[in-house]
C-alpha cells in the first residue's frame, strides 16, 4: 500500500497545469479562490480542448500525472460521458476542462471575477 504524499494545493495546481500543457490544452487559467467568501475550494484550473477526444485525453493525463507525481487520486469526476465539460474534483482544487463553445457559454472566470486569475501561456 502506498502512502499519500502530503503537499500544498499549489503543488497540485502546478502538476495539473503541467499535465494540461503537456497535451496542449488551450487558454489555461488558475483561479485563486482562497480569499473569496463562499468558495467551494481553494483553486479552479480551467482550460479547453479542441474536441471531445482532446478533452478526455487532457482529463486522463491530469489524473495520471497527479497520481504518478503526488499519489493524488481524483475525489470525484463528472462529464466523461460526452466530454463537453469535464470536471475533476481534488477537494482543494477543481479542474474544469471544456470544449470551447461550452467554456464561452458558461464563462466561469466571469462568475469568479473577484478572485485572482492567472493566465498560463499556451505550450508552443
Amino acid at each position: 500500500m502506498t502512502k499519500k504524499i502530503e503537499h500544498l494545493p499549489e503543488k497540485l495546481v502546478d502538476t495539473i497545469i503541467q499535465a494540461l500543457k503537456d497535451l496542449k490544452a488551450i487558454d489555461i487559467v488558475s483561479v485563486d479562490l482562497k480569499e473569496v467568501s463562499g468558495a467551494v475550494c481553494k483553486y479552479f484550473v480551467i482550460c479547453n480542448g479542441t474536441s471531445s477526444t482532446h478533452v478526455s485525453a487532457l482529463a486522463d493525463n491530469v489524473q495520471n500525472e497527479t497520481f504518478e507525481k503526488l499519489n493524488e487520486k481524483v475525489w470525484h469526476k463528472e462529464g466523461h460521458q460526452n466530454a463537453q465539460w469535464l470536471l475533476l474534483d481534488y477537494a482543494d482544487v477543481v479542474v474544469h476542462i471544456f470544449q470551447k463553445e461550452y467554456r464561452d457559454f458558461y464563462q466561469l472566470e466571469q462568475l469568479w471575477a473577484d478572485a485572482k486569475i492567472t493566465r498560463i501561456p499556451d505550450a508552443l
